[in-house]
């Protein structure tokens, strides 16, 4: 193992964003990828095996550039740049920065975040019916909207409907007090604080005013036939098939349909099956349908959020081994069973 030293220059005016606070994000760089870097004036020497030293620079080179931009360099940005080197693709992230859908109300860029995440933007322009799947924190819902005013704004669509069957973390509606409206918004709060952040609050009153944004619950479509909107159905876990069916089968012409899930927060009655397990297995294939699978590295919320999301997909795998054995062993059984019998 040939240990080198390799020497270049780096802009100090960009060293504090891009190295973190107390160098957080160039020790993670050195502990990952096994190497020592000293930074002095504006020289930044590395110490390592040539490998390790080029993959170490590569990522400093692809968070330096975004930082020119004019990026905050979050842990996020760092843990994906080294997830991405790995995989010798980390030249994707400034790819990944230049793909902004649009701009908050604030002015800032809304942009795909992860290779999974650019997927899924791509594929809600291409196709008539995406479905997004994944964990939290993977910006399903939040992308869908951005691309939904984005669309209307450009006159693309005539309205925005979001939608979302209301069961939620085991309660039922009949149990909430207050009216219809009431008790469907507590339900609605991520799409509308999407909507606020995006197109700000008084263009969204207006607009909901004059019936061009419908924010409502999945019991209200049925019957109906919504042509040239953009429809959002959220929380599609929660839907049962017979639900799912009635919903995509509303949808008409000029239209566009993404509907977000996580397979991982059903709040349907044990035994209940979703619906949108149902669709997945039923549409995939079927061409103007686009779907989209997200995974732990998609998520763009806490680091801490992503371990805990990780954690959680780990665990579901041993689940779903350990009724495989199960199932096998029952199996065995009951083979071995007919077979004294006869």
């Amino acid at each position: 193992m040939n240990i080198t030293e390799t020497e270049f220059s780096f802009p100090a005016a960009h060293a504090a964003n891009v190295f973190g606070q107390f160098d957080a994000n160039m020790k993670k760089i050195e502990k990952t990828l096994r190497v020592t870097i000293i930074f002095r004036g504006d020289k930044l020497k590395m110490i390592g095996t040539e490998e390790d030293c080029k993959k170490a620079k590569n990522v400093i080179d692809e968070l330096l550039l975004l930082a020119e931009r004019g990026n905050v360099i979050t842990e996020q940005e760092v843990n994906y740049a080294l997830s991405l080197t790995m995989e010798n693709k980390v030249s994707a992230m400034t790819q990944l920065d230049s793909d902004v859908i649009c701009h908050t109300i604030m002015g800032k860029p809304v942009k795909p975040k992860t290779m999974g995440q650019q997927n899924y933007v791509r594929m809600i322009s291409d196709k008539m019916i995406v479905f997004g799947v994944g964990p939290a924190g993977t910006g399903k819902t939040y992308l869908a909207m951005a691309k939904a005013i984005t669309a209307f704004k450009a006159n693309e669509v005539n309205r925005i409907i979001l939608t979302r069957p209301a069961i939620e973390a085991g309660e039922k509606l009949g149990f909430l007090p207050g009216d219809l409206q009431s008790k469907v918004d507590p339900y609605l709060r991520p799409l509308y604080d999407a909507l606020y952040e995006i197109m700000g609050a008084e263009t969204f009153q207006k607009n909901m005013e004059k019936g061009l944004i419908e924010v409502a619950p999945l019991a209200y479509m049925r019957g109906r036939t919504l042509d040239n909107a953009f429809v959002v159905l959220d929380e599609a876990q929660n839907t049962t098939p017979a639900q799912m069916k009635m919903f995509l089968t509303r949808i008409g012409f000029g239209s566009k349909a993404i509907i977000t899930g996580d397979m991982t927060q059903k709040d349907l009655p044990a035994g209940a099956r979703s619906g949108l397990d149902d669709a997945l297995r039923v549409l995939n294939g079927i061409e103007d349908i686009g779907i989209c699978m997200l995974t732990s590295e998609d998520v763009v919320r806490h680091p801490l959020v992503q371990k805990i999301v990780s954690a959680y997909e780990a665990d579901e795998k041993k689940k779903a081994a350990r009724a495989k054995r199960q199932e096998k062993a029952e199996e065995r059984k009951t083979g071995r069973k007919k077979r004294h019998a006869h």
